[in-house]
């Protein structure tokens, strides 16, 4: 088999690897990139289950949130950059290195002996997560045609589906059972065995490309303005947006995230080529993945408060509640990745996705103490489903419409907005949340024409933090020093408990309804998406695709 193919780095119009594998090696590849994917994306969910013993064990409670928060500023950062990296040095020495170098952190991670140990690994493990989510979906485009890669499109899709799926639960079970630190030991039998798959089956592309054509001042620039905006906007859980320290990070981000651009206006092989927003086809799905991604990462973040604080279900880990959810996302995922390529005017395919995952969050805003856990259900699975349509059509008609040597670039910036659109949903709902619910539970107590007293004995201590306050023990000891006033504090204490729901409902009802006028934007703009053929091999320059720039 040859694993040595030479082809310039300019030349949009070469043929696919598949031209030189054997149906053995093609499977091989497309197995082992999608354990790659696999194990960036498993990582993200079954990381969070081991955290409170984490936490117990090391001693580090300050830092609880910087372990997620190291993972995810340095993915975002590195995934425009390592996406430029493949388009000029090849996909497979990046994505050897993003395995390899995964696999390495998640065993340093496990032998962590301290909280700040954790999170200076987990920043190393972010790095190269980014570099496979980057690269993963170019590989597609590298291996196959426009009329194959939306099928492959949507099965990678269902791996982020399947991921959260899986992920909250293997990582409950193991942490249980064999203790946290498996949590990362767990990645390196997965990745000795999607790097063996690639290293065996996967051609490199030898480029002409050299060091100096690398972006370094771009590079340089684009990290020193993403460290700031997504710390900031990921403090904003524990400081308000007019604070000192968010608002001082945000206008450093804003001053370096200015020069980077003038930066990549006159470099000759720049990060992010802002030329290619002139290809409406770019810019629509860059905007759609943006938008959707703020309507995403919302219900993935606040359905749990749904089920836990609204419905008082006693669940304790929030991947199972996100099942129907991912599950809705897998079928229609990979559904529309089989039906791209047998209608004409597919981007219709996206609106619709759209406007189900629209339905989904307007049901979710009508939630209130009375909903049947059903009726959460079906909406969850609609916000799935219709986020699944987007996955596999924008990926594939973005790399359908630029020429070849953009391809790592076009494939990185969908997930590169995707992220930032979700970082930012997150912090703004998150900060709706904090804002208004003591407003809403006031109200609904105040309702009630307790005695004020009596009144701040039950609320204290859990209004701006439902999920604490919904904590079936938490519920219970407070039942029962309740239950000492007599048949009367019980059922006052009841009272107040439905107000305090009705009131998170209330809430949730302002969230959803935030992140569905995002949706609009989203809905508005899909239908700017043009339809570039996908069979056969259509050139990029045929669609207006800018081709200067590389």
């Amino acid at each position: 088999m040859r694993n040595d193919i030479q082809r310039p780095a300019e030349d949009p119009e070469s043929g696919h690897l598949t031209e030189g594998l054997t149906r053995w090696g093609t499977i091989g590849v497309v197995g082992g990139t999608m354990l790659a994917l696999l194990l960036a994306a498993l990582d993200q969910t079954i990381v969070g289950t081991a955290m409170p013993r984490i936490v117990a064990e090391l001693n580090g409670l300050n830092y609880y949130s910087w372990v997620i928060t190291a993972y995810l500023v340095a993915s975002t950062i590195m995934v425009p950059i390592a996406g430029k990296l493949g388009d000029l040095f090849g996909r497979k020495p990046f994505l050897l290195a993003g395995m390899i170098g995964f696999v390495a952190a998640s065993a340093l991670c496990g032998q962590s002996h301290g909280m700040l140990e954790l999170v200076t690994f987990r920043t190393i493990q972010g790095i190269f997560g980014g570099m496979l989510f980057a690269t993963v979906f170019a590989v597609i485009g590298d291996l196959f045609p426009p009329s194959q890669r939306a099928r492959l499109a949507g099965l990678f899709g269902a791996v982020f589906g399947l991921s959260s799926i899986v992920g909250p639960t293997a990582g409950g079970y193991i942490t249980d059972s064999w203790g946290w630190r498996w949590v990362f030991y767990v990645n390196l039998p997965v990745g000795l065995i999607a790097v063996l798959l690639v290293l065996v089956t996967m051609p490199y592309v030898r480029s002409s490309a050299s060091i100096r054509d690398i972006d370094f001042p771009g590079a340089a620039a684009l990290v020193g303005g993403l460290v700031p905006l997504m710390v900031a906007l990921s403090i904003t859980r524990d400081h308000g947006w007019t604070s000192p320290e968010v608002l001082g990070l945000l206008a450093v981000a804003a001053v370096i995230l200015a020069v980077f651009f003038l930066i990549e206006m006159r470099s000759d092989h720049p990060i992010v080529p802002f030329s290619l927003f002139k290809n409406s086809t770019f810019s629509v799905s860059m905007i759609v993945g943006f938008l959707t991604g703020f309507g995403m990462f919302g219900t993935i973040v606040f359905v749990p408060l749904i089920y836990q604080g609204v419905l008082g279900v006693s669940a304790t880990n929030s991947g199972q509640l996100l099942t129907p959810m991912m599950l809705g996302l897998i079928v229609a995922s990979t559904l529309v990745g089989q039906a791209m390529v047998r209608i004409r005017y597919y981007r219709f395919l996206g609106t619709a996705g759209i406007v189900v995952m629209l339905l989904g969050m307007w049901l979710l805003s009508q939630v209130t103490v009375t909903t049947s856990r059903l009726e959460v259900v079906r909406d969850i699975v609609l916000v799935g489903a219709g986020l699944g349509t987007t996955f596999p059509l924008y990926l594939t008609a973005v790399q359908t419409a630029l020429p070849r040597n953009f391809l790592g670039v076009a494939s990185s910036q969908i997930q590169f907005w995707r992220q930032i659109g979700g970082t930012i949903g997150t912090a703004v709902l998150g900060s709706v949340l904090a804002q208004r619910l003591p407003v809403h539970i006031q109200e609904q107590v105040a309702s009630l024409h307790l005695p004020s007293q009596l009144a701040s004995r039950f609320v204290s201590g859990g209004g701006s933090n439902p999920q604490t306050l919904f904590d079936p023990a938490q519920i219970a000891a407070r039942r029962a020093q309740a239950s000492g006033f007599g048949q009367q504090g019980a059922a006052i204490f009841d009272q107040v408990l439905h107000a305090i729901r009705a009131g998170l409902a209330a809430t949730l009802h302002e969230v959803f309804l935030y992140g569905a006028a995002i949706l609009i934007l989203a809905l508005i703009a899909s239908v700017f998406l043009k339809d570039v053929p996908l069979r056969g091999r259509q050139s990029a320059r045929e669609e207006g695709a800018p081709v200067a720039a590389a």
